[in-house]
């Protein structure tokens, strides 16, 4: 992959020049292609998979994301399936003392400009995949890229079966493991210790009544427990996560679920019980990425995880792959695209102008992830001045949500586009 121009001289059939080539079907590429689809360009989206989906369980949706969709008008669609959780809500899980709160109701609402949602990963995906169809963006399955090269002022994708993508601009939404980030940087992802089970399932008369309405974090020595209802209250999410030895020894899978029932042994019957709520057929090793400043190749930005890929403890994942998609929306009006057509000359300049926006803000995103993590999974002392901390938090204290949840005077997120200056990283 280049930066510069391909010495390439032999002929290539390509496939009809786009204005934009998003590559990868996750949510970082659907919104990226609706958001520039809006903007009036025409975009393909190619995805390596046979079909599009979304695995995993639940999500949450904070209100840097929420807003994201209430601006596309897509907002309405995430409530009729999703829940708006009454409380965050933070407990010991050895002892189960609740140790803050946060209350998500209409005072949290009104000064973040949207709620705070919590939706399955798959009905989000499917309201993005729909919008990204009904705007008229191309979608082509079963693409697998392996370069992009920028030549002249055009930037062309390379995929296995020999087909050409010619576009102006690409945005590579690849995911963690990531090929095309290679263009930009050499790294490979870092693994955590920790892996996630999760699991969904009806939420019946049986289920416990006392915390369907809010999300619930329980934190323990080297393991934590998260639980929410989905899919207006119809199903109840369970995800735990834990350091496992066999992980630390380079184990992605492993064939039982003692390192599970071990790792919560100290915990409360509530978090214990929780535990058979979860599917132990797959396990989730988590890794993220140490923050990188240049996401961009020529006529090439990496987006979502390709350029940012985070540990899970903020829920920031896809949040900020939602911003992304916002910002970039933002700064190509006006550059690229303009009252008198497009520019696609200015299409570098943008892809630089919106990575010096994001860039600063991911990586403190990225970094917060990793202490806010290391925080939940502590013992002994440090485990006491943990829950200090946290009981010392009253709610309605938003000095610790601000900076991530907040807004700017034109509603995206809290960036000030058209420089690269990060109000809020």
């Amino acid at each position: 992959m280049s930066n510069s121009s391909s010495s390439t001289t032999e002929k290539i059939n390509t496939t009809p020049v786009q204005d934009v080539l998003v590559i990868g079907g996750g949510m970082a590429g659907l919104a990226g292609a609706l958001a520039l689809r809006e903007n009036g360009a025409s975009v393909t989206l190619v995805e390596n998979a046979p079909a599009f989906g979304e695995v995993g369980a639940g999500l949450q949706m904070a209100p840097n994301a929420s807003r994201v969709l209430k601006r596309w008008g897509l907002l309405e669609k995430a409530l009729e399936i999703g829940v708006q959780p009454k409380h965050l809500v933070f407990r010991d899980a050895v002892t189960g003392e609740e140790l803050t709160r946060q209350t998500l109701g209409a005072e949290f609402e009104e000064r973040y400009g949207a709620p705070y949602v919590v939706i399955h990963r798959s009905d989000l995906h499917r309201i993005l995949l729909e919008a990204c169809q009904e705007s008229g963006v191309t979608l082509l399955n079963g693409v697998f890229v392996e370069k992009v090269e920028t030549e002249g002022d055009k930037a062309r994708a390379f995929a296995a079966n020999g087909d050409v993508y010619e576009a102006d601009a690409i945005l590579a939404a690849d995911g963690l493991k990531s090929t095309l980030r290679k263009a930009v940087s050499e790294d490979v992802p870092v693994p955590s210790s920790y892996v996630a089970y999760r699991g969904t399932v009806p939420i019946t008369d049986a289920t416990p009544k006392a915390d369907l309405e809010d999300v619930i974090v329980y934190l323990g020595p080297n393991c934590h427990l998260v639980q929410y209802p989905l899919r207006k209250g119809q199903l109840l999410n369970t995800v735990a996560v834990f350091k496992s030895p066999s992980f630390e020894r380079g184990e992605e899978q492993y064939g039982g679920v003692d390192e599970l029932e071990e790792a919560y042994k100290q915990c409360v019957p509530a978090v214990q019980e929780a535990l058979k709520n979860l599917a132990t057929g797959i396990r989730w090793p988590m890794y993220d990425k140490n923050p990188i400043e240049n996401w961009v190749s020529g006529r090439m930005t990496l987006i979502g995880d390709a350029a940012h890929p985070m540990l899970q403890y903020l829920a920031q994942g896809a949040c900020q792959a939602l911003e992304d998609a916002a910002v970039l929306q933002e700064v190509t009006q006006g550059t690229v695209f303009t009252e008198s057509g497009i520019d696609a000359g200015a299409w570098e300049g943008a892809f630089k102008e919106f990575n010096g926006a994001r860039a600063g803000r991911t990586a403190r995103v990225q970094r917060s992830a990793r202490v806010w993590g290391a925080s939940w999974h502590v013992s002994g002392l440090a485990r006491t001045l943990r829950n200090l901390l946290f009981k010392s938090r009253g709610d309605g204290n938003y000095q610790y949500n601000d900076w991530l949840y907040g807004q700017s005077g034109d509603g995206v997120p809290s960036i000030e586009v058209n420089s690269t200056k990060v109000l809020a990283g």
